[in-house]
């Protein structure tokens, strides 16, 4: 089942009771709760579906406010979190002092177009009296609702709940998996199983593939490709996929296949056949429909120049063996087709923590798959910001095949071909 979670991350300083509200709203223990300062040190996160908001994770933060190493480590990591979210919960805890902390949430989540709610949290009911000079320290405030309210009194919860409903608007985009999907219609699913295959399962846009199919009245029906007999030019592996297509017949609407088969699926495919990749399904999907933008990217491939620096970004970390397509396959490839070009690699929060993004003439992605609709809106923006293009996985593969190859694997979305641009300087 596909879940598109709104993300409400819980942010302050070091014993605001972020924690406090956390285990509020999840209704037990999820984080740790103490006086000692600094103690929650990574960010936690639960899932939960809360009645008139659907399905949310909630993520509670460091205090951004921790002087040492380690802190400016929970700081970075928290100010990433928010890039992620949906909605900000800014808790606040009126009777400190010195609100630089808030502020610099406050200037963060208003930079970045998020929503904020301010939560009052009182250790003791007196410090309601201090909010008049909190909202003096910090004008901003006056732009965010607020709520006041004891965060270890489970009493406490239906108004919060009642509160973030009243004035959180989701903006999550619900995009089609397969929006050429077609009711009573067969749709060939090329799975060429390897190495890095996982046992008794297939892989995540697979599996969603199949399901989303089923779901729309159409007929999913899955294929194996021995990848190495049809590359070797096997007759009677050419003879299985003819007579999969042939028995499928008129009614074969589309064929989706594993990206790294785009070099005999370009050849084996009928031109009346619409041909599409599940990493390119997946990007689209992911990025809220963003497909065109990573298309784009594209194009930037046309002009590749020795010493250009190219960056393979991959959002999981799963065990990378045989011929992995980040690894190995994509920058093969490159170093084929464009000798000189360097290659880095980012792996899962690798890409976050990457300080030097601007020194990239392009970013490829790949599916994001096992990544949040959130985490990959936050690194296209901050790619956009800094005027790096970026593409994926299946995109490249395709375009590795020719552009003909790669305006068959559009056409089902009706997207283009890019237009390639000349390099400058």
């Amino acid at each position: 089942m596909i879940v598109i979670r709104d993300q409400i991350g819980i942010f302050g300083k070091m014993n605001a009771g972020k924690s406090s509200l956390m285990n509020l709203l999840t209704q037990q223990a999820t984080s740790i709760v103490d006086a000692t300062p600094g103690t929650t040190a990574d960010a936690k996160a639960a899932l939960q579906e809360i009645h008139g908001l659907g399905p949310v994770k909630l993520v509670d933060t460091a205090g951004i406010d921790e002087r040492t190493g380690l802190g400016g480590k929970k700081r970075q990591q928290a100010m990433t979190v928010l890039k992620e979210c949906d909605l900000v919960l800014l808790v606040v805890n009126p009777a400190t002092v010195g609100f630089e902390p808030e502020q610099v949430i406050l200037e963060a989540a208003r930079e970045l177009d998020k929503q904020l709610l301010v939560v009052y949290n009182l250790f003791d009911p007196s410090h309601a009296a201090h909010t008049a000079a909190v909202e003096h320290a910090l004008p901003l405030l006056r732009f965010h609702r607020k709520i006041t309210l004891a965060a270890v009194d489970a009493g406490c919860r239906q108004e919060l709940l009642h509160f973030v409903r009243a004035n959180f608007v989701s903006k999550t985009v619900r995009t089609d998996l397969l929006p050429f999907a077609r009711r009573d219609a067969f749709f060939l699913l090329n799975i060429p199983m390897d190495d890095e295959t996982p046992p008794e399962r297939l892989l995540r846009p697979q599996a969603m593939a199949e399901a989303e199919l089923t779901r729309r009245w159409a007929w999913p029906v899955c294929y194996r490709m021995d990848l190495a007999k049809a590359r070797a030019d096997d007759p009677d592996e050419r003879r299985r996929f003819e007579t999969i297509v042939a028995r499928l017949g008129d009614n074969l609407q589309g064929i989706i296949t594993d990206s790294q088969a785009m070099d005999i699926m370009n050849r084996w495919t009928p031109a009346t056949i619409p041909l599409t990749t599940f990493s390119i399904m997946m990007i689209n999907f992911v990025s809220q429909g963003r497909l065109a933008d990573f298309v784009r990217g594209a194009a930037v491939l046309d002009s590749l120049q020795p010493g250009d620096r190219i960056l393979i970004a991959e959002a999981c970390n799963h065990s990378r063996i045989a011929e992995d397509i980040g690894t190995v396959q994509i920058p093969a490839l490159i170093r084929r087709r464009w000798p000189g070009v360097m290659i880095d690699h980012n792996f899962g929060r690798e890409f976050q923590a990457n300080g030097t993004l601007n020194r990239y003439r392009l970013v490829i992605h790949c599916g994001g798959c096992m990544i949040s609709p959130q985490k990959l809106l936050a690194r296209i923006r901050d790619l956009d910001v800094i005027g790096v293009p970026y593409t994926n996985y299946g995109i490249v593969l395709a375009y590795a095949q020719g552009r003909e190859a790669l305006g068959k694997v559009l056409a089902p979305w009706g997207i283009p071909l890019p237009t390639s641009p000349r390099k400058t300087g």
